[in-house]
């Protein structure tokens, strides 16, 4: 019993510790299978937190920061693109409506294939990179769509991290909720970058293919090779690598004809294209006109709403004035020898051009300094520096005002002669002489100081400053000094606001300010017109009488360098001096002078010329005949060029103004007595000009009751005469003789009214001529009386003979014309330096002409007809002191 219950209890023991020994390992897995079960949930919590706290971290979706950077682009007066502003990114951006079809689906077909479809990231395609991550590695295969790599390349960094990645795919979901599908490309489109520095498609086709994606050349091939550059952009630069690009190319285009997105012709004709024939590189300068482009950035900068930073990231396209040919030509005149062989080889000289289209006011093209310094909003010596003008500021200070406000004509008499400011300060002419009556055409002309500075005392400082702002030259004092009307500014002006202003003269007295920016067109479509309006600045009768007188100056006066033949030119030279502190302090030689200038216009083109010196120096100046005419000669090479491609008429008469002949020694109507070599034609606003007729000219009663009779006795001639008592003290007699045929010479001046000749000859006839001359204008005189007296005695005697004739109308007239030349002006009387009119319209006649020495002939020739009269071929040197100041 006790064995069986042994054994039974033995039994029951083995199986207690069987059961025992089972209990532990059924305990185990089960206790594994619930760490299990809490690790992965530990583990996904974890990971749920992690990643929520990475996604916590992940920057916010910027819009502004899906607006990319993208450099202003310029175009030229034809709208034409020419370059753009650098920026750190190189991109034209395009609106989706813009994109090809061909070009969005390659980039789908090879980027992104299911991009229609997914909501930001393509789980399919995570499916394959992840087992192609476990086999070779993290990151050894992408899963990003277009989205992920937008998100990316803006927000996040390139750096190949599970945070990154798990950052990138929240946003690309993110970004899919807030933008549609063409919003998205159109900004990947834009964002990519596609090598040699460029991004998005549109700077990539216009720099690898010389067009834009919206040309109708742009192909399928095209389309392909940009799809096929942004996986590894060096590795497939069609321009560094084109083996490499071609074969990604043609895989890309592979791919779309497997998608079904194009026809295996279709894709097997643009495969056949080879790399070679589709590159066009377009390497374009980003500033290749820095003296316009200074100017477009200056205007751009100050329009309200506009800054600095929109010029080079908010994708502006500015349309400006410019014109490419006349900007290269204006280069090439200052920057190379090719026009002008004497530019001074003195390192601080410089020059500075605006041209300008009369009738607009648009600048067309801007030329600073002898060579190009690449330099972005570098100094600019057409449009930054300011200088004293010289004399080319006497039409808008002196003479433009006082016909604008006091009505003066073009033959207003004026007395150059020593005069003084009416501080009591005294001025000079440039040439330290004076030359007395003479027109104010004469005296613009010949850059007279004195007659300008009374034309300013005439019409007041006052309205001589309003009437210079009114077209766009600001005066930095006010009140304004006198000195001004010579050029004498405090800090002077610019090339750009002497163009302007006068280019108003040559516009009918309408200013616009000088402006190089059209228009600006804003990434939304918005476009605001820039154009400045314009406003009537003064009288058409001013604009033209000034243009008529400087027609004058550049026909036959101080700017005949800067004539061109066959061209209606009106101009102006000026001269700056150096003040006697520089002189003594450089050592400086006579004669020597800092800036030389030259404004201009014709109806088409107005341009102003600037050239001197940085800054002073032992060597900077301008002293020889041809360093002083190199503002004329930059002038003509630049007129000449721009004015041989336009038809460019005359300045036209407008009805406010006459042109009538006057005396120009006394501005009045001339009589019937007064010579053609005194008449000259002048202009007149209608309604001022003169009624009186001059009674310089006009004829005096002639001599009465001349006798001659022969005195045996003595062996003389004696004659006499009667003459009006009232009048003796006003005139002298000129008496003249001619001995048989002869000629009749002058034989005494006297007040007498009798003679007697000696020593005459037996048998010959002597005629005697008795003329009244005027004592205060020896050109005024009267019919003449004759008589002829026979000697008796000769081979055939004859009996004395008196006999008094009265000439008929011709023989009078042609007894003028015989006049003794000695006998004639040179008395002068108050008229001289008056000897330049030949009646011929402008007041400059021959005698206007300079001569060798720069300063006009005395003598007075008989040429009628100043017309034709061609200008001076020995241009004058003058105006060396004519911006003299105080």
């Amino acid at each position: 019993m006790s064995n069986e219950a042994n054994t039974r209890q033995g039994r029951r023991q083995a199986k207690k510790k069987k059961n025992d020994r089972r209990k532990p390992k059924r305990g185990i897995l089960k206790k594994l299978f619930i760490a299990f079960i809490l690790l992965f949930g530990a583990i996904m919590l974890a990971g749920g937190i992690t990643v929520f706290a990475i996604i916590a971290q992940s920057p916010e979706i910027d819009p502004e920061k899906l607006q990319f950077p993208q450099g202003a682009q310029i175009f030229d007066q034809s709208d034409e693109f020419v370059s753009q502003l650098d920026t750190s990114e190189r991109r034209i951006q395009v609106n989706y409506q813009d994109i090809p079809e061909e070009l969005e689906e390659a980039f789908i077909s090879v980027e992104d294939v299911r991009f229609r479809d997914h909501f930001g990231i393509d789980l399919r395609r995570i499916g394959g990179a992840i087992a192609a991550n476990i086999t070779s590695g993290f990151g050894s295969e992408g899963a990003s769509t277009i989205t992920q790599q937008l998100v990316k390349n803006v927000f996040l960094t390139n750096e190949k991290a599970l945070t990154r990645k798990i950052q990138e795919q929240y946003l690309a979901v993110k970004l899919e909720q807030q933008y549609s599908k063409n919003q998205i490309l159109e900004m990947y489109l834009n964002q990519i970058y596609l090598g040699q520095g460029v991004y998005g498609v549109e700077q990539a086709s216009q720099y690898y293919f010389g067009k834009s994606i919206t040309d109708d050349s742009f192909s399928l091939a095209d389309a392909a090779l940009l799809a096929a550059i942004p996986r590894r952009p060096s590795f497939y630069d069609p321009v560094v690598n084109p083996e490499n690009a071609e074969s990604r190319r043609n895989l890309v285009i592979s791919m779309m004809a497997d998608q079904g997105k194009i026809t295996a012709e279709e894709a097997e004709a643009a495969r056949s294209i080879p790399i070679a024939e589709q590159l066009n590189v377009q390497e374009r300068e980003s500033y290749p006109f820095e003296a316009f482009y200074n100017q477009v950035h200056k205007e751009v900068e100050e329009m309200e709403g506009i800054s600095v930073n929109d010029l080079y990231n908010a994708g502006l396209k500015i349309y400006t004035t410019l014109d490419t040919e006349a900007q290269q030509h204006v280069e090439k005149v200052l920057q190379t020898d090719e026009f002008i062989q004497t530019y001074p080889n003195k390192e601080d000289f410089q020059a500075g051009i605006t041209l300008v289209d009369t009738q607009t006011g648009e600048i067309k093209a801007i030329g600073s300094g002898r060579e190009n310094t690449n330099v972005q909003r570098g100094f600019n010596y057409a449009t930054d520096i300011k200088r004293q003008p010289g004399s080319t500021i006497k039409p808008i200070l002196d003479y433009g005002p006082v016909i604008e406000y006091l009505q003066w004509s073009t033959g207003r008499i004026i007395k150059d002669e020593p005069h003084q400011y009416s501080n009591g300060v005294e001025f000079k002419n440039f040439d330290g002489a004076y030359k007395g009556n003479m027109t104010m055409r004469q005296a613009l002309a010949e850059s007279r100081n004195v007659p300008a500075i009374k034309a300013l005392q005439e019409v007041g400082v006052e309205r001589a400053a309003e009437f210079a702002e009114s077209i766009g030259v600001e005066i930095d004092q006010k009140p304004m000094h006198e000195s001004y009307g010579l050029g004498g500014f405090n800090t002077g002006v610019s090339t750009l606001d002497m163009a302007g202003a006068y280019a108003a003269f040559g516009n009918g007295g309408k200013y616009i300010e000088p402006h190089t920016v059209r228009k600006i067109e804003f990434p939304d479509g918005r476009v605001i017109d820039t154009t400045p309006e314009s406003t009537q600045a003064m009288s058409d009768y001013t604009a033209y009488m000034i243009s008529d007188m400087l027609k004058t100056a550049v026909e036959s006066g101080t700017g005949t360098v800067a004539s061109i033949p066959g061209l209606p030119l009106a101009g102006k030279t000026g001269t700056t001096n150096f003040d006697r502190e520089i002189q003594q302090k450089y050592g400086l030689p006579s004669g020597a002078v800092p800036d030389r200038w030259f404004a201009g216009y014709t109806t088409r083109y107005t341009a102003a010329v600037w050239t001197g010196f940085t800054e002073f120096g032992e060597e900077n100046y301008l002293l020889s005949q041809e360093e002083q005419r190199i503002a004329m000669q930059i002038f003509k090479a630049v007129m000449e060029e721009v004015s041989s491609k336009v038809e460019t008429p005359d300045f036209e008469m407008p009805n406010s103004v006459v042109r009538i002949g006057i005396e120009k020694s006394t501005g009045l109507l001339p009589s019937s007595h007064t010579p053609q070599s005194e008449i000259v034609y002048e202009l007149f606003v209608r309604g001022t000009e003169p009624t009186r007729v001059s009674e310089q000219f006009d004829r005096l009663s002639g001599p009465s009751n001349l006798t001659a009779n022969y005195n045996e006795a003595t062996g003389q001639i004696i004659g006499s005469w009667e003459y009006d008592a009232s009048k003796l003290d006003e005139v002298s007699f000129r008496l003249e003789m001619a001995v048989g045929d002869g000629g009749f010479n002058t034989i005494d001046t006297t007040k007498d009214m009798q003679f007697i000749v000696d020593d005459v000859t037996p048998g010959t006839t002597y005629r005697f001529r008795v003329t009244a001359v005027s004592d205060s204008d020896s050109n005024v005189t009267s019919n003449s009386a004759e008589v002829k007296v026979t000697v008796p005695g000769g081979e055939e005697e004859e009996p004395d003979e008196e006999e008094m004739t009265e000439p008929d109308e011709e023989e009078q007239q042609d007894g003028n014309e015989e006049e003794d030349p000695d006998q004639g002006n040179d008395q002068n009387n108050g008229n001289e330096g008056n000897n330049n009119g030949n009646g011929n319209g402008n007041g400059n006649g021959n005698n206007n002409r300079p001569g060798n020495d720069g300063r006009p002939n005395d003598n007075d020739d008989d040429n009628d007809d100043d017309e034709t009269d061609p200008p001076a071929t020995n241009p004058p040197n003058d105006e060396q002191q004519d911006g003299e100041t105080e």
